[in-house]
């Protein structure tokens, strides 16, 4: 969301140890603003004797060409759905297009009045998530919002008791960090649903998608060959998916929610939901936006978490090495958003 005032906002969260005049530093000068808690929240899960500390950062990306861009992403925290204790809500939902940020804002809210209005949701929560996703993906189309050539991904964790459920669309990402011996190693809760894989990229050439870059799409190389590595080390021109006959819709994910046009060619916005069940060994998770994991790995996110005792300093050095390493390989950056929820006491 933009600022209210049409001025360049700070809003920051203070760090543990009270000085946050660092973390501002890097962030001046580039008309840029940030959304953030000011607090640690914490919310008890009863059943289970633990309880989760978390802390979130949503930072507007820099474009030099738009300025006065709106922030596409947005996020969502909910704690005790349906006056469950037990059950929380932690999503993050990265909107594209002319009208990616009225796409991201809707759905983050939809989404999460769905689930908490199912109630076959603690029977079967994966059934109710995919349902509400599905849901959620109809009302948008039939919204005041144009969603013809404008959606948002959207990551999303739900905690039931021990049970953590992370169900996503597109190509924002959930890890979870493990404790092994002296290592913290980080696993991926989500795979991003691009092109790159080839399980999507088959399913979504079944529904008429043209898979190509836009050099190939543009003639500048041959169609014929795709030959575009893998995600980590492809560079620029990812693999996007057009329709047959056209130089449209280029999106670089194969699942999101809204993207009507999109929709034609096999993008869906049926979820993967994976499941884990939370323990000891598992310190704290991480949902966040693409912007953040573009030229930072899981790891890399992961090991940055460890050296914080308080979600809030991960936040900020997570958005600050981020934003760093986008201009260094970009001449712009991608709107950040991070929730970090720390485990706590759980034996």
């Amino acid at each position: 969301m933009g600022c209210v005032h049409g001025k360049c906002c700070i809003s920051f969260p203070k760090s543990s140890s009270g000085d946050d005049k660092e973390e501002l530093d890097v962030f001046r000068g580039k008309n840029t603003y940030i959304l953030a808690n000011s607090s640690l929240e914490v919310v008890d899960v009863p059943s289970q004797n633990y309880r989760l500390e978390y802390s979130m950062l949503t930072h507007r990306g820099y474009y030099p060409e738009t300025p006065e861009k709106d922030n596409q992403d947005s996020y969502c925290i909910r704690t005790k759905i349906q006056g469950n204790p037990d059950a929380h809500f932690f999503g993050v939902f990265d909107g594209h297009g002319q009208f990616g940020s009225q796409c991201s804002n809707f759905v983050k809210d939809r989404l999460v009045e769905i689930l908490s209005n199912d109630a076959t949701l603690f029977d079967d929560p994966v059934k109710a998530y995919k349902a509400a996703f599905l849901s959620t993906n109809d009302e948008l189309h039939s919204s005041d919002i144009d969603d013809s050539m404008s959606g948002t991904t959207a990551i999303t964790a739900l905690v039931i008791g021990d049970g953590l459920y992370v169900a996503n669309v597109g190509d924002s990402r959930a890890v979870i960090a493990i404790k092994d011996g002296n290592r913290v190693l980080a696993k991926d809760l989500s795979y991003d649903q691009t092109p790159f894989r080839k399980d999507e990229c088959e399913r979504v050439k079944l529904f008429g998608a043209r898979v190509l870059s836009v050099d190939q799409v543009e003639g500048l190389k041959d169609p014929g060959i795709q030959s575009w590595g893998d995600e980590e080390t492809q560079g620029g021109d990812p693999p996007r998916l057009w329709v047959q006959n056209g130089m449209y819709p280029g999106t670089a994910f194969t699942r999101s929610i809204g993207d009507s046009t999109a929709e034609k060619i096999g993008v869906v916005a049926d979820p993967e939901v994976l499941t884990v069940q939370l323990t000891p060994s598992h310190p704290f998770f991480v949902v966040a936006s693409d912007g953040v994991f573009e030229f930072l790995s899981s790891q890399n996110v992961v090991d940055m978490v460890t050296k914080h005792a308080d979600p809030r300093d991960a936040c900020v050095s997570i958005a600050r090495e981020s934003y760093k390493l986008w201009l260094e390989h970009e001449n712009r950056t991608d709107d950040i958003t991070i929730i970090i929820v720390h485990v706590k006491d759980l034996t």
